[in-house]
């Protein structure tokens, strides 16, 4: 229980349907990431490469990538930078 004098404190992450980047996700790729989700990845944000979408998702400096079909690869071969 909390004490009267210390401050609420929201621990609450922004669900993934408030990001700027959820809206350019395929039907597939919301639901991959959703799954994704309850292991404690976040979406990062989407590439575009050759004309499909990739969604980049991170949890605990570990990437996991969503092809616009909705396969997840926990093991990309891709390079973020800091």
């Amino acid at each position: 229980m909390q004490s009267p004098n210390q401050p609420v404190v929201d621990r609450r992450r922004e669900p993934p349907e408030q990001s700027v980047w959820w809206s350019k996700l395929s039907l597939a790729q919301k639901f991959s990431a959703s799954s994704l989700g309850k292991f404690g990845y976040e979406l990062a944000f989407v590439r575009i490469e050759n004309g499909h979408s990739l969604a980049v998702m991170m949890c605990n400096g570990g990437v996991a990538v969503i092809s616009e079909e909705g396969d997840i690869n926990t093991s990309p071969d891709i390079h973020i930078r800091k």
